[in-house]
């Protein structure tokens, strides 16, 4: 397998056409080596347009979401992250490119462990992988200027809209299937919020979220 060629192929006829247009995101994708972040019986799909599965049932984001909601955050160099699902550490590796500092949390020891091992060997050296529920956001080192859940929630929580800053984004994917949007929340001041939605998806629930009520009294 031509790794390069096939990784300009994700980037040209995937992540490209899916407008994501921004320079620094396409080099910074040539660049983090995706595959070294899969696990090696699925290598040859490291750049498939699909969900690649994890160990403890969960899976990494297609590439051209993954590099979408990267470039709709539009992290910057003075900001801290807080990564949800911390999964093969892909994310989190794209994610501290961009930022100061990444903290990135995951429910699955084995993800930690994987995910820990993966951003060492691939140097990267301004994460941290904490273990633990993080689906309402992680209220010990808050507040944050982004928070990234690589996951789906049914809703957002309270709780992790007020762990970012005025100022601060969150990227989420919110709805049950078969119907799912990829928002973006934009904390503008102490009491109001913003949100956008970006795209149509489907993607893996989060581990330890909330579900609502079906009942309303």
């Amino acid at each position: 397998m031509d790794l390069e060629k096939a990784r300009f192929n994700m980037i040209e006829q995937q992540i490209r056409p899916w407008d994501v247009l921004d320079q620094e995101i396409l080099d910074l994708l040539a660049v983090v080596k995706r595959e070294q972040f899969v696990p090696q019986a699925y290598a040859a799909l490291a750049f498939v347009d699909m969900e690649i599965p994890l160990p403890a049932g969960q899976n990494m984001l297609p590439p051209r979401v993954e590099a979408r909601i990267l470039q709709d955050l539009n992290v910057r160099k003075h900001e801290n992250v807080l990564e949800i699902g911390a999964g093969s550490g892909y994310m989190a590796a794209l994610l501290a490119n961009r930022a100061r500092h990444v903290l990135t949390v995951d429910i699955e020891p084995e993800l930690v462990t994987l995910a820990r091992k993966n951003l060492a060997d691939a140097g990267v050296a301004n994460v941290d992988v904490a273990e633990g529920n993080a689906a309402e956001g992680w209220a010990a080192a808050a507040p944050y200027d982004v928070i990234c859940v690589s996951g789906s929630v049914p809703e957002i929580p309270q709780a992790m809209l007020s762990q970012i800053k005025v100022g601060g984004r969150i990227a989420v994917i919110v709805g049950t299937a078969p119907v799912m949007e990829a928002r973006l929340v934009t904390r503008v001041s102490e009491n109001e919020y913003q949100s956008v939605n970006l795209f149509e998806t489907l993607a893996t629930p989060l581990q330890g979220a909330a579900q609502p009520s079906r009942f309303k009294f």
